[in-house]
């Protein structure tokens, strides 16, 4: 599992040094949100360790690019995911918009 911690800011203080350890080896990053960076470093420590488990791979560069295709196919599955979803909600807006419109002129007829 990562593990990090933060270090003073180097140069920007809007940026703080955070060192993680990602299938045991450590890397020091920086960003402005050291928990964010520390979530992401456990993700992608734990896809490399899946990858390795299910593969019995030791190469590390290996284990590093099958977890990486892992998780761009996660990626773009959501956002295609995404994609469908707001075309679909575009859709039911543009509907009901017209149905509103039917009512309003329907009403302006009547009254």
């Amino acid at each position: 599992m990562a593990t990090a911690s933060k270090q003073s800011p180097i140069n920007d203080a809007n940026n703080s040094s955070v060192r993680v350890e990602i299938f045991d080896q450590a890397y020091n990053l920086r960003g402005s949100d050291a928990d964010y960076i520390l979530k992401l470093a456990e993700y992608v420590d734990g896809k490399m360790r899946a990858v390795a488990e299910q593969t019995h791979t030791v190469d590390t560069a290996r284990v590093a690019v099958l977890a990486a295709l892992n998780i761009a196919d996660e990626f773009h599955l959501l956002k295609r995911n995404g994609d469908q979803g707001t075309s679909d909600y575009l859709k039911r807006a543009h509907r009901l918009a017209d149905v509103l419109d039917e009512v309003l002129t329907e009403q302006r007829r009547a009254g």
